[in-house]
C-alpha cells in the first residue's frame, strides 16, 4: 500500500526467500514435509527482517513469500489453485472480496491464539475462523497540496465535490473490476448514494472526466502528481483513489524529510478496508500455516506493520507509531457496507460499473 511498497519489499527481501508467481505444484511442493512455511500473498507484503528472524528462531519454520500481483489477482488464482495450493496461508483478501474467497472454499477453519485480542468490529461474522483479520486501513481519495495552493483551488473533501466542474479530468482511479482499491472506491460509492443513486453517481463521475486504469501501482505512481513517482513523471492528474495512510508514506519515504505531507485526504470519500488471513484448504504444510497465523496477529507482528505496510492493527493492544498516526489517521466516518450486501451485490455492481464507465 505504501508509496515505496516496490522498494520496502526489496529491503524484506534479504530477510526473506521472495518467490516468482511460479506454477502451483512448485509453491506448494516447497512446504511438503519440511520446516518451511509458504505464505501467498498480494505485492504490497513487507515486514521487517528482525521480526520474520525472531517468528523463524522461536517456531523453527522458514517463511517463504509468494507475491501474485493486486489482490484482486491474488484471490482469484488462489481459488483456481486452491486442489493444489501454492502455499500454506494467504494473506490480503479483504472485505470487499472476502465471500468470494469462502464460497470458492480456499480456507480451511483455524482460530489462531490471541484471536479474542482482535477488535470486535474486525471479526467476520460468518467465518467459522475461516480467516483472521490482521489489517485495516481506509481507500480514500488523495489529493497533491502543491498543485491545489498553485491553482488556488479548494481541494475537494467528499464524493458530492468530485463532480463539481471545477474539479473537471482531476482524478484518476482504479478498475474496479480488478483491483482492490478500485472496487473499495465503487463500494464507498454504494454506500454513500444506494443501491440505485451509486450509477447516477458513476455517469457524472465519468462526464467529469475521472480516468480509470488497471491498478493502484499505476494510479498513484505514474498518474498521480503529488506522489514521488509522479512528480518524477510530471503527472498531471492531483486527485487519485489511493489510501489514508499514503500521505505518512510520503513522509517516511522523502529523503530529506518534510515537516508535512505533501499530500492529504478528502475525508468524506473513505471506504474502510480489513484485510484478512487464512489456512488455506489443502495446505501442504498446516501446522506451519498455523503457527504463521499466531504470528500474524501476534503483538510484535501488529506493532511492525504500519511503517512496513502502511495500515493499521488489528489487535487492542498494539502501539502505532507516531509517524504513522501524526500524518495518517484513520477516517473518522468511513462508509462501510455490510459483508453480506457485498456478497450479494458485488458481481453485479462490477459488471454494471464496467458497462457505465468503461465503454
Amino acid at each position: 500500500m505504501s508509496i515505496t511498497k516496490k522498494a520496502t519489499i526489496l529491503v524484506v527481501g534479504l530477510g526473506l526467500v521472495t518467490l516468482s508467481a511460479c506454477g502451483s505444484s512448485e509453491g506448494g511442493g516447497e512446504s511438503g514435509g519440511s520446516r518451511t512455511v509458504t505464505l501467498v500473498s498480494h505485492d504490497s507484503w513487507a515486514a521487517s527482517k528482525s521480526v520474520i528472524a525472531a517468528f523463524e528462531k522461536s517456531s523453527g519454520y522458514k517463511v517463504r513469500v509468494l507475491e501474485d500481483g493486486d489482490a484482486g489477482q491474488a484471490v482469484n488464482k488462489a481459488i483456481l489453485t486452491k486442489d493444489n495450493p501454492q502455499g500454506d496461508v494467504f494473506f490480503g483478501v479483504d472485505n470487499t472480496l472476502l465471500s468470494r474467497a469462502l464460497d470458492n472454499g480456499l480456507f480451511q477453519p483455524y482460530e489462531p491464539k490471541d484471536a479474542d485480542r482482535v477488535k470486535p468490529e474486525y471479526r467476520a461474522g460468518r467465518d467459522e475462523h475461516r480467516v483472521t483479520p490482521v489489517d485495516t486501513g481506509d481507500i480514500c481519495v488523495n489529493y497533491d497540496k502543491e498543485w491545489f495552493s498553485e491553482h488556488e483551488l479548494t481541494p475537494p473533501s467528499s464524493f458530492d465535490d468530485l463532480v463539481k466542474p471545477q474539479y473537471k479530468n482531476l482524478l484518476v482511479t482504479e478498475n474496479a473490476a480488478t483491483s482492490s482499491p478500485g472496487l473499495g472506491f465503487l463500494l464507498g460509492t454504494a454506500a454513500e448514494y444506494g443501491k440505485e443513486g451509486w450509477q447516477d453517481y458513476w455517469k457524472k463521475l465519468k462526464a467529469n472526466g475521472v480516468k480509470v486504469v488497471d491498478g493502484w501501482e499505476q494510479a498513484y505512481n505514474e498518474e498521480f502528481s503529488g506522489s514521488a513517482g509522479g512528480r518524477k513523471a510530471k503527472a498531471d492528474r492531483p486527485l487519485v483513489v489511493s489510501y489514508a495512510s499514503s500521505p505518512p508514506a510520503e513522509v517516511i519515504y522523502a529523503d530529506p524529510r518534510p515537516d508535512t505531507a505533501p499530500t492529504g485526504i478528502a475525508p468524506d470519500t473513505c471506504f474502510r478496508q480489513v484485510e484478512y488471513a487464512g489456512l488455506l484448504s489443502n495446505a501442504k504444510n498446516p501446522e506451519g500455516g498455523k503457527a504463521l497465523l499466531d504470528f500474524l496477529i501476534g503483538k510484535r507482528f501488529q506493532e511492525d506493520m504500519p511503517l512496513n505496510m502502511f495500515v493499521h492493527p488489528v489487535r487492542d493492544d498494539a502501539k502505532v507509531p507516531r509517524e504513522f498516526t501524526e500524518y495518517g489517521p484513520q477516517a473518522e466516518d468511513p462508509r462501510t457496507l455490510d459483508p453480506d450486501e457485498i456478497a450479494d451485490h458485488r458481481d453485479e455492481w462490477v459488471k454494471t460499473w464496467t458497462s457505465l464507465v468503461l465503454k
